[in-house]
């Protein structure tokens, strides 16, 4: 359990230091969690020391969420000066997931039907 809470924080690390190093706008955690793909895409299975710390903090996922919520309310005037923007990009960001993942979910059963075949 333990070796699966280090190699978490290990991706989530070198994520920080490989967004710091480039200069790149985006989160170390994202990164990381790239980087966390990758090597499980390599290997081909969640082994199990990843597996169950994983699960434990997925079930207390709305925990996370805390600080998030917080956050919003600390800049709540920043908010409200730019709500239409967010507004904006949220439908927009919203609607291209959906299309993305619509789009992944045919391909994917084409995939399998040729499989199949």
């Amino acid at each position: 359990m333990v070796q699966g809470f280090l190699i978490l924080l290990v991706c989530q690390l070198a994520g920080e230091w490989l967004m710091v190093w480039f200069g790149w706008p985006i989160p170390g955690p994202v990164a990381g969690m790239l980087l966390l793909l990758a090597g499980l895409l390599v290997v081909g299975r969640v082994p199990d020391s990843l597996r169950l710390p994983a699960e434990g903090l997925v079930r207390h996922l709305s925990l996370l969420f805390v600080p998030a919520g917080v956050g919003l309310m600390l800049f709540a005037d920043t908010l409200a000066q730019h709500w239409l923007s967010i507004l904006a990009s949220l439908i927009l960001s919203t609607f291209l997931t959906l299309a993305l993942t619509g789009w992944m979910l045919q391909a994917f059963e084409k995939r399998q039907q040729h499989r199949e075949e």
